[in-house]
């Protein structure tokens, strides 16, 4: 392999690296439940549909973003949509948090299974 060759391998790892990620694939980041002991289970299920949608939302624009990266990696060698601030990625992570942390507090507070109220 000449330098060039080696160049242009490392552009193009280096830009992948820099696309934003699948939001199924992104961790959620860690929410204290205490935020939501004083909740009714009434409550909760409504907080619970509220991240859902914010969530849904979310995703979209995460999955927006990896299209945006995938087709500027292609195009011009650069994840366009990460470096213009489309990567929601943190976002991502702090709704599945919230999400996490809402569950432990349904499940601690034996919360009846069900469809929750919207």
């Amino acid at each position: 392999m000449n330098l060039k060759t080696i160049a242009a391998t490392g552009l193009v790892v280096a830009s992948l690296a820099a696309c934003a990620k699948a939001p199924e694939s992104i961790a959620p980041s860690y929410v204290s439940e205490v935020q939501y002991q004083s909740y009714s289970c009434t409550q909760l299920g409504q907080e619970k549909g509220r991240l859902e949608q914010a969530y849904a939302v979310t995703a979209k624009a995460q999955n927006d973003a990896r299209t945006g990266d995938a087709w500027g990696v292609f195009l011009i060698g650069m994840p366009t949509s990460s470096l213009s601030g489309g990567n929601v990625a943190a976002e991502v992570a702090s709704l599945k948090g919230q999400m996490v942390a809402v569950d432990k507090t349904i499940i601690a507070k034996n919360c009846a299974p069900g469809p929750m109220p919207s």
